[in-house]
């Protein structure tokens, strides 16, 4: 309940900062990446950049994430296979060691 409630408090906290920045910044700002040229709000600007890094984030975490899938998937393999080889061993008949 009280990470929830700091949760809501920081979330609310982040967007007065914004809506305080983005009131105090109206001018624009000039842009030329090539294919896109152009005068574009400071607060747009910043947005976009924010929504690229996180993109550009997810992108890099999914491939570390298919990487963890990976061995998780031969582990149980191999987890499995000396499961089947432990149960396989206990089954045998004891020899005398008379």
């Amino acid at each position: 309940m009280l990470k929830r409630a700091g949760l809501i408090i920081l979330i609310l906290v982040l967007f007065v900062l914004m809506f305080t920045f983005t009131a105090l910044n109206t001018g624009n700002v000039e842009l030329d990446l090539g294919l896109v040229k152009g005068s574009f709000p400071i607060s747009v600007t910043f947005a976009a950049t924010f929504v690229g890094g996180v993109l550009f984030g997810m992108s890099c975490l999914t491939v570390f994430v298919f990487r963890l899938i990976s061995e998780r998937r031969s582990l149980r393999r191999a987890l499995h296979s000396s499961e089947s080889e432990v149960s396989s061993l206990r089954n045998l008949p004891l020899s005398d060691a008379d």
